[in-house]
């Protein structure tokens, strides 16, 4: 062997070990070329044929036979103690083609998945597994793993061309081995990476890479076939997030599959959305900052255990939302960050790499190969887990150059602006290619500025100039943050902060939009969403419930943290998750949360119910104000109308008296109203001040209608009438 391919070899620095390893026509016949370090011997058997290679040296081995073409053969080793025999892995074609390859150069290969990363298969007829890697900036790449003893210096991987990619197919090993790179950096220095495109992982805080494979065979067809029929904007959607370490502790996929779909779906909740799946190093981040991006985290179970979770909710009619986090990833030295030496998947200007809020890097999204590699994670949850919905995280911080900046610490677009066009770019690519692929899957930004078309259709350009970013919908935290404040005042001050209850209706059809009550609303000293009310515990629950018939009436889909539905007063803590005790029959005031729990179920199953209240919600032709200005009876009162146009009447009353005769304009071609929905009802916990027989409207017009109806106002409650 030449001096500088053996040299190259042992330092993990030789661009094609195939060159000069396996067989090879030389003249005089077949050279042989082995690397097994530790080996004390290396045999070529073909056939009946067996030859023992020279030892030359630093776990060389090598031998010319006198053959006029290479033969089918396997090598038989020894080592101290043992003798193995094994097909040669410098003897396989390249597991990736040309079409493979180009794609990849493009940045548009949408099942990336598929050739990247540890495969099991079989190849030239022999069973083993392929690995392939992006390492552009590599000087070499060598796999180790549990099949090698964590020595992944007899295993060099070779380099396809310019495009930057890595491969090796590794014959006899399978699913369940543990694998890393081992990656030569530009300045010669050895690092050992996990697997960017693993699919399984070690549990943390254990950091290898697995080699695996599905064999899940699903059971939700009719569901994926039904998922597509209405627009997600179209249809009833509401949501119960969801952090699934948390949610019962110590439940792995497959327990939480026996309990969460029937709890779910007791509650009427259409979807769920699950705090982040994928792969991350430190449970306290709940998911937000991912180093195993094509992972579940393996804290729960196997990626199997994962679809059979989803599998489950789909067979109980229940969709899956699940967060995420393209925007960002942790700096941990096994992960992403310079993963081949140099920046690779974070931009390279230091200032563009560095997120300023949460210490982690930013992904370089103007660069072809990275955008793919989120393009395509999007799809891969998509499709091989059949994830109903993405809500994606962090968008502002996206979508602005100078998001958390100061000036002096951003460097402005092309254009002299601060929007991150490349950021834009990638956003209306994976939406675009999600929409196409995936008929039915809905994205949802979570995006807290007033950015221009975040749900518009990509090719239609808006007054900004910014084709529209192609979410299906968007959370609306304008609403969240108005309402609460709202909601947090004493009702006798509430007169002067009307306006954060009405504001919402002036922008409510410039997106489509989810109103989010999160987990964020409820930690780091935020408190629970009933502990935010005023007042003693009856009338916080009260408020509670008012509030959330206001939420399930007013325009957008709904979105409810899991513990608020029964009133938790505690934050909630990933470390226990929420307080199930408090509906423990025994607990005293058990009937109190179990009260607000039943009123959810009945805003879900009367909502579900009501095309008035979601068939129109991104359509000025769904709503009217029948009283916005009524801020010294803190009253709000509204009409939602469905396709037909028939209505929903929705009142709420935000002070802590009765109020007897309260008159409400109405149509004048509904004969008879009744109620459909009160929160002041006594199985709900409240006074049962309720309006019980049907109300007739009368001829006297009233808040610019034609006719109106006396109502008995309950104190601190939200009425829902339907025509009678």
């Amino acid at each position: 062997m030449d001096a500088g391919d053996r040299e190259r070899l042992l330092h993990g620095t030789h661009h094609a070990p195939h060159s000069v390893l396996g067989a090879h026509p030389v003249p005089g016949g077949v050279a042989f070329r082995a690397f097994r370090p530790y080996a004390r011997a290396v045999t070529v058997m073909s056939g009946g044929m067996t030859v023992d290679l020279h030892d030359d040296g630093d776990g060389f081995f090598s031998g010319l036979l006198p053959l006029r073409e290479v033969p089918a053969y396997r090598l038989r080793v020894a080592y101290e103690g043992t003798e193995v025999e094994t097909e040669d892995a410098y003897r396989f074609l390249p597991t990736l083609g040309e079409l493979d390859l180009h794609l990849i150069g493009e940045g548009r290969h949408e099942e990336l998945w598929t050739v990247l990363g540890a495969h099991p298969t079989a190849h030239q007829g022999v069973s083993g597994t392929r690995f392939s890697v992006w390492a552009p900036n590599a000087l070499g790449v060598r796999v180790a793993g549990s099949f090698n003893f964590w020595d992944g210096t007899g295993f060099p991987m070779r380099s396809l061309g310019s495009s930057g990619v890595w491969e090796l197919f590794v014959p006899g090993i399978g699913e369940g081995e543990l694998y890393k790179f081992e990656i030569t950096r530009p300045d010669g220095s050895k690092t050992l990476r996990a697997d960017p495109m693993a699919r399984r992982t070690e549990v943390p805080p254990a950091t290898s890479s697995i080699v695996t494979s599905s064999r899940y065979e699903w059971g939700d067809a009719q569901w994926l076939e039904r998922r597509a029929e209405v627009p997600a904007h179209r249809a009833p959607l509401s949501v119960y997030e969801v952090h699934l370490p948390s949610w019962r502790p110590g439940l792995t996929y497959r327990q939480l599959a026996e309990q969460l779909p029937a709890y779910v779906k007791d509650l009427g909740f259409t979807h769920v959305e699950l705090m982040p799946v994928a792969e991350h190093p430190f449970g306290g981040s709940w998911g937000y900052q991912v180093t195993g991006f094509y992972a579940p985290t393996a804290r729960l179970g196997t990626p199997d255990d994962f679809r059979y979770l989803v599998d489950a909710l789909h067979r109980a009619g229940i969709g899956v939302i699940m967060d995420w986090v393209p925007a960002h990833f942790p700096r941990d030295e096994w992960a992403l960050a310079e993963f081949d030496g140099r920046p690779l998947y974070e931009h390279s200007d230091p200032l563009r790499a560095a997120h300023p809020d949460w210490g982690t890097l930013e992904f370089d999204f103007g660069r072809r190969e990275v955008r793919n590699f989120l393009v395509a994670n999007a799809l891969y949850w998509c499709e091989e887990f059949h994830i109903d919905g993405l809500r994606v995280d962090a968008v502002a911080s996206m979508l602005y150059l100078d998001y958390s900046r100061e000036p002096g610490q951003w460097t402005p677009n092309e254009h002299g602006g601060r929007e991150n066009l490349d950021a834009v770019a990638f956003l209306q690519e994976m939406n675009a290619t999600v929409y196409r692929r995936v008929p039915g899957v809905v994205t949802i930004a979570e995006e807290s500025t007033a950015w221009d078309g975040v749900t518009r259709a990509t090719h239609h350009r808006g007054p900004s100039g910014f084709g529209g970013l192609g979410f299906g919908l968007k959370w609306n935290m304008g609403w969240m943050h108005d309402s609460l404040e709202y909601m947090s005042h004493e009702p006798v001050h509430r007169r002067y902060h009307h306006g954060e209850m009405t504001f919402s209706m002036v922008y409510a059809y410039s997106e489509n939009y989810v109103l989010p009550i999160s987990h964020d609303e409820v930690v780091h000293g935020k408190r629970s969403l009933v502990s935010k009310m005023p007042g003693d515990w009856w009338r916080r629950r009260a408020d509670l419930r008012a509030y959330l018939g206001f939420m399930w009436a007013h325009p957008g889909k709904q979105l409810l943290f899991m513990g608020q539905e029964f009133a938790q007063g505690a934050e909630w803590s990933e470390a226990h998750g929420p307080d199930w005790w408090l509906l423990d029959p025994h607990y005293g005031a058990e009937a109190d949360h179990r009260g607000v729990r039943d009123l959810v179920r009945d805003l879900n199953t009367v909502y579900r119910a009501s095309p008035a209240l979601w068939q129109y919600d991104t359509e000025p032709a769904g709503f009217r104000w029948v009283t916005g200005d009524a801020a010294d009876d803190n009253v709000l009162a509204f009409l939602r109308y469905d396709a037909d146009g028939s209505p929903l009447l929705a009142v709420s009353h935000f002070a802590p008296v009765v109020r007897h005769d309260y008159r409400i304009g109405v149509p004048d071609d509904v004969p008879a109203w009744h109620e459909a929905l009160n929160t002041d009802a006594a199985r709900y916990g409240g006074s049962d001040v309720t309006n019980p027989d049907a109300v007739k409207p009368e001829p006297q017009g009233w808040h610019g209608l034609p006719a109106s109806i006396r109502l008995t106002l309950p104190p601190l409650a939200t009425v829902w009438l339907r025509p009678a």
